[in-house]
């Protein structure tokens, strides 16, 4: 059994340490250097093209494909603070690498051969905590990158929060302290909904953010939340505004509101269903009348739900459908990671409620496939 097996079956929620890795590595005059926004690679997210040929990008879960050969590649980077990015070959983890630093080049795939791969390379960690810029790859002297032909042809974004991020997911223990390195979109319900469709998937995410109030703050309605982010291209910068023709979603999954109400002072009715209007009206605006699910999640004092009652009888929009999850879905005792959110089983448990919702509304079919 591989160990990209070995970490969602056998439970193994804390990546082996000699997994967690950054080579920086020297460049070669013999290298076959490529620019990032090279045609062969496919982004999928929210990404930004310089004219010096290098790609931009800070929300988590952006990833990008390509096939490739040659037994290794690296690629010539800048990082604001520090990422982590799951590296896939052949569909299989290779490794998790550790990015930071300006203009530095990292080892990312090594010892795989010299024959055709599939390379996916993830990033797992949110906007907050870095911001990527890929200049080039460099690959073999005999290297080559190859065009990797789209395969999914179903996309869904989610906008979320911590649990769309996968804070915390991989922390042993509900009472451990969040780490970056605990932090994998992969093993969110977002990405395991996702995979089970065969569907490309963006993520607007942001730990601690809500509809009209974020996490901790001191007023009711926070100056910037959620329905502002999903505007911009960068997590991290309001500069960059989002161009919504660059794809076109057939689904949008928002989880929203545990930190609108987590803490006092909570907003009011009134307030948070403003705000949350706003957020269904941009997505209007910019993908037009796709199906929208809005998912009331279980960690909300049970009051609330009559807000969003309120809030999709004044849509009006039946194609805009609000999804409770059940308050008895996750065990205290076996499905939370650190700071008492989810871990791997809990994210299962949360994807297999949303799926058959998900599969009759899309009219996508169920297939017989292990959710993971």
């Amino acid at each position: 059994m591989n160990l990209y097996k070995r970490i969602y079956f056998g439970g193994l929620l804390s990546l082996c340490l000699c997994l967690f890795s950054i080579s920086y590595v020297e460049a070669k005059s013999s290298d076959k250097i490529v620019s990032g926004n090279n045609g062969a690679i496919r982004y999928v997210g929210r990404t930004i093209a310089h004219m010096d040929g290098s790609v931009s990008f800070d929300w988590v879960g952006t990833y990008f494909e390509t096939k490739f050969t040659g037994d290794r590649i690296s690629i010539q980077l800048s990082e604001t603070g520090t990422s982590y990015y799951n590296v896939f070959v052949d569909k299989k983890l290779h490794k998790v690498v550790k990015a930071c630093g300006t203009d530095t080049i990292i080892n990312f795939v090594s010892g795989v051969g010299r024959g055709l791969h599939n390379l996916t390379i993830q990033k797992r960690t949110e906007g907050e905590f870095g911001k990527t810029t890929i200049h080039k790859f460099h690959l073999a002297p005999s290297g080559d990158l190859k065009i990797e032909h789209k395969t999914r042809n179903r996309h869904i974004e989610f906008i979320g929060n911590s649990l769309t991020c996968g804070y915390g997911v991989e922390g042993k223990d509900k009472n451990d302290p969040f780490k970056l390195e605990t932090e994998n979109c992969n093993l969110s319900f977002s990405t395991i909904i996702a995979r089970y469709f065969n569907a490309d998937y963006s993520l607007l995410a942001h730990s601690g953010l809500g509809a009209v109030r974020n996490y901790g703050d001191s007023v009711r309605v926070s100056a910037i939340t959620m329905k502002d982010k999903m505007l911009q291209t960068f997590d991290m910068s309001s500069i960059e505004k989002w161009n919504y023709s660059s794809y076109h979603p057939d689904l949008v999954v928002i989880n929203l509101g545990t930190n609108d109400f987590s803490l006092e002072p909570q907003p009011y009715k009134s307030e948070f269903i403003k705000a949350y209007k706003q957020i269904l009206t941009q997505l209007r605006e910019g993908y037009g009348q796709i199906p929208i699910i809005c998912i009331y999640s279980c960690t909300i004092p049970a009051p609330v739900y009559n807000y969003y009652e309120s809030l999709i009888a004044e849509m009006n929009d039946s194609n805009i459908h609000l999804i409770k999850l059940n308050n008895e879905l996750l065990d205290e005792r076996y499905d939370y990671g650190a700071v008492w959110h989810p871990n791997y089983s809990g994210h299962r448990k949360t994807a297999m409620s949303l799926i058959p919702i998900i599969s009759t509304l899309m009219r996508w079919e169920m297939i017989e496939k292990r959710v993971e």
